[in-house]
C-alpha cells in the first residue's frame, strides 16, 4: 500500500524537526547544570516547565486541529517556536534560558499532534504503519541530532542553538509549501457539533492507556536527565553519552526487520505490544543499575530502544482507532500531552530522588512506576468490552 505523498512530506518534516531539538534536549540537564551552574533539582524544574508549556500546547494544537485544520495549526505552533529559537541564539544566559525553553515547548507542542492526526486523517488505511513512519521520523532526527549535538557541544554550546534555528527554518519551509493541501483534507468544525460527539468508553479508554503511557515516559525521561549527568560524574564524556541517543536512533531505524515478525505475530494485539515493550523497559533499568561503564550503558539503552519499538507508536494507533468523527486532533493531542506530562514530571522525580538518596533509589522508584503502569493497560479496555 503507497504512502500518500503529504504523509511523505509529514515524515520528512518531522525528521528535520526532530534532527534540529535533539541537538540540544539530549544536553539541556548537562548545560543547566554544569555550564549555567545551577542544580539537578533546579535543572529539573526548568525541563518540567518546557514540558508543561508542551502539555498546554499539545491540548491547543489538537483543539485547533479540529476547527481549523492540520496546516493552520502546525504553522502557528512553528511560528511560535521559531521566534522562541532566535530568542535563544541571541541570548541564552540565566534566566533567560528557561525562558525560551518554555517558548519553544509550547510552540513545539502545538505541532506535535497537529502532523499526528494529519498523518492519521491522510493515511486512515495505514494503520500502524502510518504512525510507526512519524516515529521512525522522529528517531531518524535523534540519531542525527544526538550523534552531532555531543561533538558541537565539545566544541562551544553556541552552535548548537544555531544548528537548530536553521533546520528549524528549514522545517518551516516543508511546513509552507508542503502542508497546503492539509486544509482541504480536514475542514475542521463548529465547537458546538465537536461537542455533541461523546463517547464516554472510548474516552476513558484513552485515559487509562495514557496514564499507562505516562508512566512509561517518567521512566525513560530518566535517560535524557539524571542518567546524562550521573555519566558525567564517572567519567563518561559528552560525546558517549551523545553516542548512546545515536545509537538508540539507529537501532530503531535498523532494527526494524528485527521486530518485524514480532509485530505480525501480534499485530492485531496492540494491548500485549505494549505489554511486551514495558516488561523490556523494567529489564532495561535492571541492567542499568549496574551500569559503570560505557559499554553497560550501551547495553541498557539497546534494551530500552527495543522496549519502545513496541509502546511509542501503538500508543497513536490507539488514539486513532478511539477517536470518534471530529475528535482525531483532541485525542493525538491527549496522548502527546501525556507523553510531555511524563517528560515534564520524570525530570522533578528522577532528580529529586538522586539528590535526597542515590541512583539506585532512583532506578528501584521508576521500576516501580513500570510495573504500576501494567494495571492501566490491563483495564484500559474493559469498558469497551462491555
Amino acid at each position: 500500500m503507497k504512502m500518500p505523498k503529504l504523509v511523505w512530506l509529514l515524515v520528512i518534516g518531522m525528521a528535520v524537526n526532530v534532527t534540529g531539538a535533539s541537538f540540544i534536549w539530549p544536553l539541556n540537564t548537562i548545560y543547566i547544570h554544569n555550564e549555567l551552574g545551577k542544580s539537578l533539582s533546579v535543572a529539573g524544574i526548568v525541563l518540567m516547565l518546557n514540558s508543561g508549556a508542551s502539555v498546554v500546547g499539545n491540548l491547543i494544537g489538537g483543539q485547533m486541529f479540529d476547527r481549523f485544520g492540520g496546516y493552520l495549526s502546525v504553522m502557528t505552533g512553528i511560528m511560535v517556536a521559531l521566534i522562541s529559537l532566535v530568542g535563544m541564539v541571541v541570548i541564552h544566559s540565566w534566566p533567560w534560558y528557561p525562558v525560551w525553553l518554555i517558548l519553544v515547548g509550547f510552540g513545539s507542542g502545538i505541532v506535535f499532534p497537529s502532523i499526528y492526526a494529519m498523518a492519521g486523517v491522510a493515511w486512515p488505511e495505514g494503520g500502524r504503519r502510518t504512525f510507526n513512519a512519524i516515529y521512525l521520523a522522529q528517531n531518524l532526527g535523534v540519531a542525527l541530532g544526538a550523534a552531532l549535538g555531543g561533538f558541537m557541544a565539545d566544541i562551544s554550546f553556541n552552535i548548537i542553538f544555531v544548528a537548530n534555528l536553521v533546520l528549524f527554518v528549514v522545517f518551516f519551509l516543508i511546513a509552507l509549501f508542503g502542508y497546503r493541501e492539509a486544509g482541504q483534507l480536514h475542514k475542521g468544525r463548529k465547537v458546538e457539533e465537536v461537542k455533541k460527539i461523546v463517547d464516554k468508553s472510548r474516552y476513558h479508554a484513552l485515559l487509562l492507556i495514557c496514564a499507562a503511557y505516562c508512566l512509561c515516559w517518567i521512566g525513560y525521561v530518566q535517560w535524557q536527565t539524571t542518567i546524562s549527568s550521573y555519566t558525567q560524574t564517572i567519567g563518561i564524556s559528552l560525546q558517549q553519552y551523545s553516542m548512546l541517543w545515536a545509537i538508540n536512533g539507529v537501532l530503531i531505524l535498523v532494527g526494524q526487520p528485527l521486530i518485524r515478525p514480532v509485530i505480525r505475530l501480534i499485530e492485531d494485539k496492540i494491548k500485549t505490544q505494549i505489554a511486551v515493550g514495558i516488561s523490556i523497559f523494567i529489564v532495561s533499568f535492571i541492567v542499568t543499575i549496574y551500569a559503570e561503564n560505557f559499554v553497560m550503558f550501551v547495553i541498557g539503552m539497546v534494551i530500552l530502544t527495543i522496549g519502545e519499538m513496541f509502546v511509542w507508536p501503538a500508543v497513536p494507533t490507539i488514539a486513532n482507532m478511539l477517536a470518534p468523527e471530529g475528535r482525531v486532533g483532541t485525542y493525538q493531542g491527549i496522548v502527546n500531552s501525556t507523553a510531555t506530562l511524563g517528560r515534564a514530571i520524570g525530570p522533578v522525580v528522577g532528580g529529586v530522588i538522586v539528590d535526597l538518596y542515590n541512583m539506585q533509589v532512583m532506578f528501584g522508584v521508576m521500576i516501580a512506576l513500570l510495573v504500576v503502569s501494567f494495571v492501566f493497560l490491563k483495564v484500559y479496555d474493559r469498558g469497551l468490552a462491555k
